[in-house]
């Protein structure tokens, strides 16, 4: 069993090795000196490789060590391909960042839905709030990302994210919140993954049932009947709107009472939610 994941990581990180070289080409990418940071990490690591080879796999304690080390990271990537194959089918059983709201004396507030039950409402509305290219990107809008590294640029102490949809499934679903460049690093990982594997409805599905929308409250469901109360499927264009206006930072932007921020976006949401209402790839992701 051992061996065969090991052949199924090997081809899995060829994979995204292709995926991550055929980014370097593409005009205009722009994550933050993505080619030199993957080098600098490939050297890295053939480097310790080359040392612990000729050198320290002949000490005792660092050999046991690496030995341990190998089996914890296997033990890891077994159990979140498993756990990546699984989410194609249901959804995640708990998150880290639900674990963490329980501790944190928020609760947690959730009632997963299918995606027929979710209405298409609140799927237009978090798409035209979050990720407008969401059903034509690979996992990454190329074009977010380089005007979000600018304007980081220009305002250090504000800074603008561009995470897709896709993304942020892989954050929820696999790992935690904050930044930080391992963090980031396996979220691309992960990303790419999810994408090359789950259908676009699959994506949303999770992300709609997943993502925090308020202090412990976790997916529309839970937040459609604490807002309005009443079931996903029957909110409103505004009633969609200002839940996906909270969504930058659910703990502070409150959807009730409603914040000064969800007050502003949310009329902006719902403009953008007509122009793209008529989008036939949007359309057939929604409905």
């Amino acid at each position: 069993m051992k061996r065969i994941f090991f052949w199924v990581f090997i081809l899995h990180m060829i994979w995204f090795l292709v995926f991550i070289v055929q980014k370097f080409s593409v005009a205009g990418f722009a994550v933050a000196n993505l080619k030199t940071k993957m080098l600098i990490v490939g050297a890295i690591v053939l480097v310790v490789g080359l040392i612990y080879y000729f050198w320290l796999r002949y000490i005792g304690f660092i050999k046991r060590a690496a030995i341990v080390f190998k089996e914890i990271f296997f033990i890891a990537y077994i159990s979140s391909t498993l756990y990546l194959l699984l989410g194609f089918v249901f959804n995640p059983l708990i998150t880290v960042t639900q674990v963490v709201s329980i501790f944190q004396g928020h609760g947690l507030s959730r009632d997963y839905v299918s995606y027929d039950e979710m209405g298409s409402n609140i799927k237009l509305a978090v798409i035209a709030s979050e990720d407008q290219l969401f059903p034509d990107h690979d996992g990454f809008d190329l074009k977010a990302i380089k005007v979000a590294m600018k304007y980081n640029k220009r305002h250090p102490n504000k800074v603008r994210g561009a995470s897709t949809i896709s993304q942020q499934v892989a954050k929820n679903v696999f790992l935690w919140q904050g930044g930080g460049f391992l963090r980031k690093g396996i979220e691309v990982f992960f990303t790419f993954s999810i994408e090359g594997i789950w259908t676009k409805r699959t994506i949303l599905e999770r992300y709609l049932n997943v993502a925090e929308m308020g202090p412990g409250i976790f997916g529309v469901q839970a937040a459609a009947k604490k807002y309005f109360n009443k079931d996903a499927k029957n909110l409103t264009t505004a009633e969609a709107a200002q839940i996906a206006a909270c969504l930058p930072n659910p703990k502070r932007y409150t959807v009730k009472p409603l914040s000064g921020y969800v007050a502003n976006r949310y009329d902006n949401i719902m403009r953008q939610m007509s122009i793209l209402a008529g989008d036939p790839d949007v359309q057939a992701i929604i409905k």
